[in-house]
């Protein structure tokens, strides 16, 4: 795409003062967060439709004193389309001014299509923060469904400040062109990169021993963005920081932090909700104007081991979120760990991982379009849906160019926490946005006790949640070489929940994830994994006990089937042969039937 380059000299100027209006067809690389693209097209004389990525930017926009007179109307969730046509009626002489959220974007459609029928010549369609089609479809695949539309309007420009790689091919076959502003003088943010095994410690150590805090700076606010509300609550319970914290999250999340007796918790931002340590996940990271009268301290915080999630990416992510505050911030320190394991591949590699998955996708799919049999067709389905190509697909089974450019970006982002020189070099990439300083790291050193204290802090609301955060803490220490430090650990671990500790020496991960931590079919796998040991007693007993219940009632072919199953599972030979009241050598049975079939009911166990 062809590419115009519009300078700006001042960082008091804004959008409106080099780009009298946002042309049709163009992807505006803004460069600078806070420029008022979106302000321009509010105030612009046309009518207009603004995607937005989040609730709490419409909100803020919505509330914001700048457009108190500009006849804004938000769409989200709970804004009916009745809402809507009620609103394009009363707006006769104003211009339509709507900002909605990708998934009630159908929402406007609708009203449009009841009220004159006419939206794609009427409405100027501005999607902002247009790097987010990318970066969430992977979790919110709702986010692209706009994009069919978006082709179709007379009037209509994606924007961003950390525009992403757009593989689409409508962009070439619309003739958009990319407009890049170029500012003309230094706005690199210095950046401190602290890699830590011990995440935290070094966060404490950023709240309380930045040489740079004193006198009544001590006291400043903290703003820290960490996209896992289970290490928030952990930082948040270790550092005992309950009545100094408030967390800014999405309601589903608030719902968790509640149930665990914390209350300071919101789904948008106000000042009057602030505290001194100030929590935000990825719902703020994008878009939302936080206005301070003072300049914050800023921290990101990733954990690779226990929350992917947190992976920021230095060019979007990180840019993003130093550009929430519209006066500046004091300084910004990014403290992660990296984890050797991770997978690092290049672009090109992955660019002809994707073309040859798909190659194997369509291959399929030939076989099964000519399938002779709906057993072959069931075969060459489930072969289909197997593949990562599937992932690529849109609800109507086309390819999505989002989806892929996703699939591309994050493998790349994942391999930038490999190790602390990966992560300093692709901050380097970026070095005319971000100026990073960065910290020597060891890849592997033990445990300290600080951190075992909170991982173990990382409390979740399920015997699921708690039980998965064990295992990765197992996979962490694995089973050589363990500290006298790590061995106490890992026998806490064992004294917190000794059934997953088992069944992770027993049967792994692999297999624990494999049965999506499933209480009976572990235990029934452990029993199994015992025998084959050479474990004496009881085995088939206790399988049989993990299949059958007391109080249950079963059909004679059941039962027949699965003490079949059992025996040969284990390899037991059974001294008779084996029919459904062999039941009654271990459980005390009464004859009864299910609708019109022969069944037992277990009375009590014999043995």
């Amino acid at each position: 795409m062809e590419t115009t380059y519009i300078e700006i000299d001042s960082p008091d100027k804004h959008l409106s003062d080099v780009l009298e209006e946002i042309p049709s067809n163009v992807i505006l690389y803004k460069t600078l967060t806070g420029i008022g693209a979106t302000y321009s097209e509010i105030k612009a004389q046309r009518h207009s439709i603004i995607i937005e990525p989040n609730v709490p930017v419409i909100i803020g926009k919505c509330n914001s004193a700048k457009h108190k007179n500009d006849n804004l109307l938000g769409v989200y969730e709970g804004v009916t389309t009745d809402r809507i046509i009620k609103y394009l009626g009363a707006s006769r002489g104003k211009y339509y001014k709507i900002l909605t959220t990708p998934e009630s974007f159908t929402k406007v459609k609708d009203a449009f299509l009841i009220f004159n029928g006419k939206i794609y010549n009427t409405c100027f369609l501005l999607i902002d923060e247009a790097h987010k089609t990318i970066k969430d479809v992977d979790y919110r695949s709702d986010i692209v469904l706009p994009m069919n539309d978006f082709f179709k309007f007379k009037g209509k420009a994606l924007v961003s400040a950390t525009p992403l790689k757009f593989s689409d091919p409508r962009f070439e076959e619309n003739g958009f062109s990319i407009i890049k502003i170029e500012p003309t003088y230094d706005y690199a943010k210095e950046i401190d990169i602290k890699p830590s095994t011990n995440i935290l410690r070094e966060v404490w150590e950023e709240f309380g021993w930045m040489p740079f805090i004193t006198g009544q700076d001590k006291d400043r606010p903290f703003f820290i963005f960490i996209n896992s509300v289970d290490i928030i609550y952990s930082i948040i319970s270790q550092l005992k920081l309950f009545d100094k914290s408030s967390v800014f999250c999405a309601p589903k999340s608030i719902d968790k932090l509640k149930q665990n007796n914390f209350n300071r918790c919101y789904e948008n931002w106000d000042i009057e909700r602030m505290s001194q340590y100030n929590f935000f996940t990825s719902r703020f990271f994008n878009a939302v104007d936080i206005e301070l009268d003072f300049k914050p301290y800023v921290i990101l915080v990733t954990d690779v081991y226990f929350a992917e999630q947190t992976m920021l990416d230095p060019y979007s992510d990180v840019v993003q979120i130093i550009g929430r505050f519209r006066n500046g911030i004091t300084a910004v320190t990014h403290v992660t760990n990296t984890k050797y394991e991770l997978p690092q591949r290049t672009e090109e590699e992955l660019d002809e991982f994707v073309r040859t998955s798909e190659e194997v996708y369509n291959t399929l799919k030939t076989f099964y379009d000519a399938a002779a049999s709906k057993g072959a067709r069931v075969a060459y389905k489930a072969a289909m849906d197997s593949l990562p190509f599937n992932q690529m697909l849109d609800i109507d089974g086309n390819k999505n160019w989002f989806a892929v450019d996703n699939y591309i970006n994050d493998a790349l982002v994942t391999g930038y926490y490999r190790d602390a020189k990966s992560l300093q070099r692709a901050y380097e990439q970026h070095n005319d946005i971000l100026t990073p300083s960065i910290f020597t790291l060891s890849d592997r050193p033990a445990l300290t006790d600080e951190d075992l204290r909170f991982k173990r802090g990382l409390k979740t609301l399920s015997t699921k949640d708690r039980r998965t955060q064990i295992v990765k803490l197992l996979e962490y220490l694995g089973n050589n070489d363990l500290t006298e430090q790590e061995r106490e650990f890992k026998a806490d671990l064992r004294r917190t929940d000794s059934f997953i500790v088992e069944a992770y020496e027993l049967v792994g991960k692999e297999v624990i994830e494999e049965l999506d931590y499933s209480y009976p079919e572990i235990k029934k796998r452990m029993i199994v994994a015992q025998y084959l040991l050479g474990a004496k007693g009881t085995e088939t007993i206790q399988l049989i006990k993990t299949s059958f219940k007391v109080g249950m009632k079963y059909r004679l072919t059941y039962i027949k089937e699965e003490l079949i199953r059992i025996f040969e599972l284990l390899g037991v030979t059974p001294p008779n042969k084996i029919t459904a009241q062999s039941i009654n050598s271990y459980f005390e049975t009464k004859e009864v039937w299910i609708k019109k079939d022969k069944a037992l009911l277990l009375v009590r166990e014999k043995v």
